[in-house]
């Protein structure tokens, strides 16, 4: 069996449910039941056949609403491993710094053609830090204040899964000087990036080798599996870049979230209206229970 999920950026109606119930029966997916999770918000249908023709006859049929389909057993995850930057965080931290040293443009460009996947990521990464080399290091925790700011639904999507047994781990081609202190408040478990190379008080436009990628995120996602002895199916992924891919192709539910078009069409879902606690939606779990402090 599996389950369609309508999600609603603000309001769901009844009619979009019943609605999306004829999409599913002309597509042959055999419809069985409906429900909702949180009235107004979120609702499940059930259905029998044809994920993939579930998915091509809902998403994007109703404005302002996000599908997830997936199957219906398993449907609440274990383990989370999730991007930062664009993700977790509003902002990509690397064109944040850039601005201070006046060439945001030009960084920004850069990250923009790696995220969509027609750089590679390790060299991109490489340029863009080379060209910062020279800013005082006190810029960083300047950026982290003024800048750096968490996306809607990321504490409450932590802290729910959490609190229902998940583990929940950030894995960035961003920085540690940004992704530990960003990991520590929103609740994950622990934070694995880039460490900028600083010498005298100064970015010295090098990064730690070997760089945190495609391949650590994917790596990272396989090992905790084995850690808590969990199969692909218990497991969520979520993203916007390129770099993500590997990871959400790997997880047993690999989210695209507000992202670049080659990850969209990559993932299992994608969520583009909504914030993360779409993702509390897509495991049935309703606002009445997710824990937010």
């Amino acid at each position: 069996m599996f389950i369609a999920t309508l999600i609603a950026s603000d309001s769901l109606a009844a009619g979009e449910i019943s609605a999306a119930m004829d999409r599913l029966e002309a597509a042959g997916c055999s419809p069985v039941a409906q429900g909702w999770i949180e009235q107004g918000k979120a609702a499940d249908i059930a259905f029998g056949l044809a994920s993939d023709a579930a998915r091509t006859a809902l998403e994007g049929a109703f404005p302002g609403v996000d599908v997830v389909v997936q199957q219906a057993e398993g449907r609440e995850k274990k383990l989370l491993v999730a991007d930062m930057d664009s993700t977790m965080i509003t902002v990509e931290c690397i064109d944040e710094l850039a601005d201070y040293a006046g060439i945001k443009p030009q960084i920004a460009a850069i990250t923009e053609a790696a995220m969509r996947g027609e750089l590679d990521f390790e060299g991109a990464l490489d340029a863009r830090v080379a060209l910062l080399a020279g800013l005082d290091e006190a810029v960083i925790e300047r950026c982290l204040a003024e800048r750096v700011t968490i996306m809607p639904g990321a504490v409450a999507l932590i802290g729910t899964m959490r609190a229902r047994g998940a583990t929940a781990i950030l894995v960035s081609g961003g920085f540690t000087r940004f992704a530990e202190p960003v990991a520590a408040q929103i609740g994950f478990h622990r934070a694995i990036a880039n460490r900028l190379e600083i010498a005298g008080g100064v970015l010295s436009g090098t990064v730690t080798k070997p760089i945190v990628g495609s391949d650590t995120k994917l790596q990272t996602l396989l090992a905790a599996m084995a850690e808590l002895n969990l199969p692909p199916e218990a497991t969520l992924a979520v993203g916007d870049g390129a770099n993500d891919l590997a990871m959400i192709r790997a997880a047993g539910l690999g989210v695209a979230y507000h992202a670049k078009p080659v990850v969209a069409a990559a993932a299992d879902a994608r969520i583009d209206q909504g914030d993360l606690s779409a993702l509390l939606y897509a495991q049935g779990i309703p606002r009445a229970e997710w824990v937010v402090a």
